[in-house]
């Protein structure tokens, strides 16, 4: 089906972030939008909002009628839906056009210029780091991004640019559908291994995606990668890091809640970046977003604009209450990678302050093959408060729960085991002094009930 011929279309799994940002490009285009997702949240209202025709009833009934010609309807479902969904099975038996999210943005990718962003984790950031510098510069950008950004209150930016900015998820090797022109490669952490099965498979994956970058485009990859690209001819491939590699920060200076360096580039040097958003680890994402800003026409000065009115992205690093007496922050940390990352940071910026994280484990199978790592990052702060797992899409595994991750902190630390609706009693007979909120799950829920605890007692 070519994008020219679609007059409607229906999202099985609408609610989700990736999901939605796709909605609303179509919205936008004027298109009949409609869709079914399990549970009502404050982005399936705003979509409401929008234009969507929603509904929470797994009920074929509930099908906009406009959405029942299969020569004019395309279905997009997220992979978590079941095979067995109702109105999966309604469309498949008809001969509808179905497709992945990834396959719908693959074939945006083959009409714009895609700059893609993966990794096993920075790749929310850094894309909606990129995406913010390209849309207030001369070049502008479309963008379908993992998170709400903070600049603009939307996970999505459409505009008649060429150019389109894309969260590449390597979760069902959904990535495999794009087509870059460009991509970020952040980070190759082993996860999702209930989908590969092994370290081998998953890092084969994302070099089979760098396979996929279009000749003449570039590939922009973290230099420490244990993962080896194998791009096609015509493509170049650059390195970065924070100190090291063909684009690097060099006097970097922290003090004050401020962070500047000088960027260095093969294109162009620019003094003095000054990060929005002033967390320790922005300075790499923000050198892999100037990267790629800067091979596709971004001058200095529009760097310079972007990164210091870059504001960040909800639930990445989210600072709640930031004063004297307290801090508290919400971050979506959920693989131990990222959640050391969270503590480095937090440590770096709030030099001999009692760190405090409350923790949700995100499934019983990333619990289970990474709880020793998980141990070793949370045992970097000096209290660690553990909820249960939050299961997602999976069932129980026998002896997986969060204990594993308790019985492996390391000494000194302190530590407590609750449930997750024991969570707000718990900070309302605590006092904190940098209180962080970590995980994927549903304890996000919570973080507007916490902040207003903690602003009760300063």
């Amino acid at each position: 089906m070519e994008l020219k011929d679609i007059k409607a279309l229906y999202f099985i799994g609408a609610g989700g972030i990736g999901m939605s940002a796709l909605a609303r490009y179509f919205i936008k285009r004027g298109l009949v939008v409609a869709g079914y997702d399990k549970t009502p949240s404050a982005l399936t209202h705003q979509l409401e909002k929008e234009g969507m025709l929603l509904h929470y009833e797994e009920n074929i009934d509930e099908i906009p009628h406009a959405c029942k010609n299969p020569q004019t309807t395309l279905v997009v479902y997220t992979p978590a839906i079941p095979a067995e969904h109702q109105e999966l099975k309604f469309f498949q038996e008809r001969g509808f056009v179905i497709q992945k999210r990834a396959q719908v943005l693959g074939t945006l990718t083959r009409s714009h210029k895609g700059l893609c962003f993966a990794g096993t984790h920075g790749k929310t950031t850094t894309s909606t780091m990129c995406a913010h510098i390209m849309h207030q510069s001369h070049i502008g950008c479309n963008a379908f991004l993992g998170g709400i950004s903070k600049n603009y209150g939307t996970n999505y930016i459409l505009s008649d640019s060429d150019y389109v900015v894309i969260e590449a998820d390597e979760f069902d090797r959904s990535f495999h559908w794009l087509r870059p022109w460009m991509s970020v490669i952040t980070a190759t952490d082993p996860d999702h291994l209930d989908i590969y099965g092994t370290k081998a498979a998953y890092l084969e994956s994302f070099r089979h995606y760098t396979e996929l970058i279009q000749p003449g485009g570039a590939l922009v990859i973290h230099k420490d990668l244990e993962m080896k690209p194998n791009v096609q001819a015509g493509v170049k491939v650059y390195e970065y890091s924070r100190e090291a590699g063909d684009f690097h920060a060099e006097n970097i200076t922290i003090e004050n809640g401020e962070i500047s360096f000088d960027f260095v580039s093969p294109i162009e040097n620019v003094g003095n970046i000054v990060l929005g958003q002033p967390i320790p680890i922005n300075i790499e994402n923000g050198i892999a977003a100037m990267a790629m800003a800067q091979l596709n026409g971004c001058t200095a000065e529009e760097l310079r604009y972007g990164m210091r009115t870059y504001n960040g992205v909800e639930r990445r690093f989210d600072f709640k209450i930031k004063n004297n007496r307290h801090v508290f922050l919400s971050d979506y940390g959920h693989h131990p990678k990222e959640v050391l990352q969270s503590a480095k940071s937090l440590r770096e910026l709030f030099k001999g302050r009692k760190l405090t994280a409350i923790f949700q484990p995100h499934l019983y199978t990333r619990t289970r093959d990474f709880y020793h790592e998980f141990a070793d990052a949370l045992s970097l702060f000096d209290e660690v408060v553990l909820t249960e797992i939050y299961p997602a899409r999976e069932e129980p595994i026998e002896g997986v729960t969060s204990r594993l991750i308790y019985d492996n902190l390391k000494p000194g630390v302190e530590k407590s085991l609750i449930k997750k609706d024991e969570v707000l009693d718990y900070v309302k007979g605590h006092d904190f002094d940098v209180l962080v909120v970590l995980g994927a799950g549903n304890l996000e829920n919570y973080v507007p009930q916490i902040a207003k605890i903690i602003e009760s007692k300063t």
